[in-house]
């Protein structure tokens, strides 16, 4: 899950929440976790300024690397252009 809102800064920033529920053993939530700012690093540049929060869902321990690729690409297109 994604929410974002506008900030007054230069540029996006990402928080997470991976919960154990989620995700599950430190080692899943932290791949979890490293795979997200991975993702974030290399879209970065097409993001406008924003707060942007990723919420991984049930099950994303279970995904696979390219599986999560996938789903936080579509999800970062949801982002609307600066304005």
């Amino acid at each position: 899950m994604l929410q974002w809102i506008g900030n007054a800064g230069a540029g996006p920033r990402l928080g997470m929440a991976v919960s154990k529920r989620a995700a599950g053993n430190a080692v899943k939530r932290n791949r979890v976790r490293r795979l997200i700012r991975e993702s974030f690093r290399l879209r970065r540049a097409e993001m406008p300024a924003v707060d942007i929060l990723v919420t991984a869902r049930a099950g994303a321990g279970l995904a696979s690397n390219a599986e999560i690729f996938t789903s936080l690409g579509r999800l970062w297109q949801e982002i609307p252009g600066p304005q």
